[in-house]
């Protein structure tokens, strides 16, 4: 039997490598030779917290974490004909089933039965190869990395976030969080010709991402009264688009006040409380829409093409990398360093 590394956490705050088995393939699955997973604000949160939402980890278990990944087919299944061995894909993290009402109409991000990796009590994919279905990995064009497109998942999340909100031409949007899916959003946004991109966050080294990525400009929460220099920003008006994107009780209360009349407020951020406080007077009276992001649907090609057109820029998102021996460190770091980390990405192979 040929083995293979994989990383698991072991309660929280503790990552051990493991030989594992390599999986063996069933007709419909590609064997897929992992060279880069991304770390996930949930990957942390299930490492720290041992929770992400609704979600737990099994204490009395070893899991594996990581969802946003890409690499090379080794091996393809009798059936598969979309891909052949050498070609790089980035991997769509949900299988769903196929015959539920979500999935039949479209909505497969909401298919009640997904078997989502590294979503407890579903494996991940910080391991050396992991077995997939081929409908569900995307073959990259050469002008784009296996490192880009382990960060095709993310991106997928800001793409979908800016169609569920509408953005057009010439919009006016402000986005609440600067990390890492605030940052897609931020380049979705500006890809759909967004004309004003505010970002807002408490952290100077993430707000300076923004700017270099396109924002219009950028506001520290924690020392701007962001209420009024919104106001000022849009002539008292308030913006077409409002994302939330941090999943922060104060934030998410913030935007019925940042949204112009007959605007669009767009939910990402998922917050750890189940109940937030929040102000309903001033959404009837501007008329406002509100959307609500899950994950994202049908958007990886898009997205993909999206990067190796140049329309995207996903490697200025990167600012740190780790090996995979070194993926305690990578969490580490990830948990810790708020001050400069945006993404950070393991480099398997």
């Amino acid at each position: 039997m040929k083995m293979q590394k994989g990383a698991f956490m072991r309660g929280t705050d503790q990552m051990i490598l493991k030989e594992i088995p390599v999986p063996e393939i069933k007709d419909n699955e590609v064997l897929v030779s992992v060279e880069y997973v991304g770390i996930c604000g949930s990957d942390v949160h299930y490492f720290h917290h041992g929770s992400c939402g609704a979600y737990k980890v099994d204490q009395n278990e070893d899991f594996m974490l990581g969802h946003e990944c890409a690499g090379t087919v080794v091996k393809a299944g009798d059936a598969v004909s979309s891909l052949k061995i050498g070609d790089r894909v980035a991997l769509e993290p949900g299988i769903t089933c196929g015959k539920c009402e979500a999935c039949k109409s479209g909505h497969y991000n909401l298919c009640p039965d997904v078997v989502f990796l590294a979503t407890p009590p579903v494996q991940g994919c910080n391991e050396e190869y992991i077995a997939f279905p081929a409908d569900m990995c995307f073959k990259l064009p050469e002008n784009v990395s296996t490192r880009e497109g382990a960060l095709i998942e993310p991106l997928s999340v800001g793409f979908y976030a800016a169609w569920q909100g509408a953005v057009d031409a010439g919009d006016s949007v402000i986005i609440l969080g600067a990390g890492c899916i605030g940052l897609v959003t931020l380049l979705a946004c500006k890809a759909r010709g967004a004309g004003q991109i505010i970002v807002a966050d408490l952290v100077d080294a993430r707000l300076e991402k923004a700017k270099e990525l396109g924002a219009t400009a950028v506001l520290n929460s924690g020392k701007e009264d962001i209420l009024k220099k919104a106001g000022e920003l849009t002539g008292g008006r308030g913006f077409d688009v409002v994302f939330e994107t941090a999943g922060a009780s104060a934030t998410i209360s913030q935007t019925p006040f940042l949204v112009r009349r007959g605007g669009t407020v767009t939910l990402v951020g998922i917050s750890s409380e189940e109940e937030i406080s929040y102000n309903f007077a001033q959404i009837m009276d501007k008329e406002v829409t509100i959307k609500s992001v899950f994950r994202y649907k049908n958007i990886y090609p898009r997205a993909i093409a999206a990067v190796a057109s140049g329309a995207i820029d996903l490697e200025s998102i990167v600012t740190h990398e780790f090996d995979l021996e070194h993926i305690q460190e990578a969490y580490d770091e990830a948990v810790k360093n708020k001050t400069d980390l945006v993404k950070a990405v393991i480099k398997v192979k």
